[in-house]
């Protein structure tokens, strides 16, 4: 319920923005990477996100799901996970193979953070090809995180495109 709850606080909050343009590309590494000008995306939680879909991006199952709050809620695809292991066992893996596709520019980002809670908002674009299929598409993210145990965890993410 307290999940719930901050989930709902942060859906209030969210009527309060602050806009920054970030640029997402790709290394030789084939790391993601997010550049940025400005000191407040380079909050902790800021970095537990870019360290989330740096995971995600490189395939590296056991960082993503460290990221995961054990209850977190993820809703993608107008259906819902309800535990970090669910969506490690689920679609964690076919959004790897997805993102390791895809090129993904981030097309504004913004986060805050009350405490020991956080929220951030970002669209992105992807485009490239993926099993045989030309993507080109916009999408919507929302996360929602909190310090538990002076560590910053995801515990609920929203995707859209």
């Amino acid at each position: 319920m307290k999940i719930i709850k901050s989930i709902l606080v942060m859906t209030l909050l969210l009527n309060i923005s602050m806009s920054f343009n970030l640029h997402a590309h790709k290394n030789d590494k084939n790391e993601a990477k997010i550049e940025t000008k400005n000191p407040v995306i380079e909050t902790e939680a800021g970095k537990a996100i870019t360290q989330f879909h740096q995971a995600l991006k490189a395939g590296d199952k056991v960082t993503a799901r460290a990221l995961l709050a054990d209850d977190v809620l993820i809703f993608e695809g107008g259906g819902v996970e309800k535990s970090a292991d669910e969506y490690a066992q689920h679609h964690m893996l076919s959004d790897m193979k997805y993102l390791a596709e895809i090129n993904t520019e981030v097309l504004d980002y913004q986060i805050k953070v009350f405490g020991d809670i956080a929220y951030a908002m970002s669209s992105s674009k992807s485009t490239g090809k993926y099993r045989g299929k030309d993507i080109n598409s916009e999408g919507m993210e929302t996360m929602v995180l909190q310090k538990i145990d002076g560590k910053w965890k995801i515990v609920h993410i929203h995707w859209s495109n």
